[in-house]
């Protein structure tokens, strides 16, 4: 993440581009202090993943300081939809429901987290990409829908929309570094972007 970004940053610095879509991640925020989170909530990763891409995000800030470079910064929330890694959580619900196998659930299944609509995302990419510059260049918009669903909620929706309602769940300890609540403020990026989620969560998971 964070040499991988530098080497981009530096190339672009040396061969100057119109526009610089850096896509970061909430992960950068930790486990949330307000709610719902603003684009200035402090950032606290609590795993090296996070903390890389928190380096990331805030090179690529640097670069826009120091060189001219002109970035916009988005980060967006737990972002789900067709064809997703079967690592991620919402494919593996899926899929373990559809073969009858049990849902693993970390924790008590408490923690919640704001899920974007593939979808959603791209379009608000493209509206980064494409409005003028001067009203993006420099910030940092947070991509969420506004509303948090914990994860056991979230398994127990999926059990019903693949008509296994009465799978087991399978409780297993937490994840270490585990972040409790994630919610985006919305705010910013309707009135930078002129954009905001439109995929409930239970839309998404039909279409996934």
């Amino acid at each position: 993440d964070v040499l991988g970004t530098q080497a981009v940053a530096n190339a672009a610095v040396r061969h100057p581009v119109e526009r610089f879509i850096h896509i970061s991640t909430s992960e950068v925020y930790g486990s949330a202090r307000s709610v719902p989170m603003t684009e200035e909530h402090p950032l606290c990763p609590t795993t090296p993943y996070a903390s890389a891409k928190a380096g990331a995000d805030r090179l690529v800030y640097s670069y826009g300081v120091t060189f001219g470079l002109p970035a916009v910064i988005l980060r967006p929330f737990n972002t789900y939809g067709p064809r997703q890694h079967l690592e991620k959580v919402i494919p593996r619900f899926i899929t373990n429901a559809m073969a009858g196998e049990p849902l693993t659930v970390h924790g008590d299944g408490s923690s919640s987290r704001d899920w974007l609509y593939v979808a959603d995302l791209c379009e608000a990419i493209d509206r980064a990409l494409h409005i003028e510059r001067a009203q993006v260049e420099g910030e940092v918009l947070n991509l969420g829908t506004g509303r948090d669903v914990g994860i056991r909620d979230l398994a127990e929706l999926v059990l019903r929309q693949t008509g296994r309602p009465t799978s087991p769940l399978r409780f297993i300890a937490d994840r270490p570094g585990q972040v409790r609540q994630h919610r985006a403020a919305t705010e910013k990026a309707e009135r930078l972007l002129g954009w905001r989620a439109t995929t409930r969560l239970e839309e998404g998971l039909k279409e996934t």
